[in-house]
């Protein structure tokens, strides 16, 4: 059960920055109902605000549910890698599961706090590299023999 949005046409994109704005700059959003106002969620509010931006944008939205609890199969899609190459990061302690019966089992919030964490290590790895020094070989004071 997906739901993917087309961006609308242009004669929606004011309406689309409104809305946009409305969630992104108040911290306090609620939705009326025929019982009273009901605050949206952070998490919700969250969804919206990217949504939206996306589809200003001209892009297209797909929502998609989850399941809490995965599969190996399932997570190693959602990380976009082998089953085989998640269940080494299971064995090895880098990702937490369960295994009840014959299966492992992984905890959604698990795989995403994972692909966080990597791309957090992957960006201070890539700065780091970005800062290293690197000779430049024609500044070298001597002749550089390539064979």
């Amino acid at each position: 059960m997906n739901h993917t949005v087309l961006s609308p046409g242009a004669d929606d994109r004011d309406l689309l920055a409104a809305l946009k704005a409305v969630l992104a700059g108040h911290e306090d959003v609620s939705i009326s109902t025929p019982d009273g106002s009901v605050p949206l969620p952070d998490s919700v509010r969250g969804l919206l605000v990217d949504a939206v931006t996306a589809l200003d944008r001209g892009q297209s939205v797909t929502v998609e549910p989850h399941r809490t609890v995965l599969t190996t199969q399932e997570a190693a899609e959602l990380l976009g890698i082998t089953r085989p190459t998640l269940v080494r990061l299971l064995e090895a302690g880098k990702i937490p599961y369960t295994s009840p019966g014959r299966h492992r089992r992984v905890e959604l919030a698990d795989v995403l706090e994972f692909q966080q964490r990597e791309r957090g290590r992957r960006g201070q790895v890539f700065e780091e590299m970005a800062h290293e020094e690197i000779p430049d070989p024609a500044a070298a004071d001597s002749f550089v023999s390539t064979r």
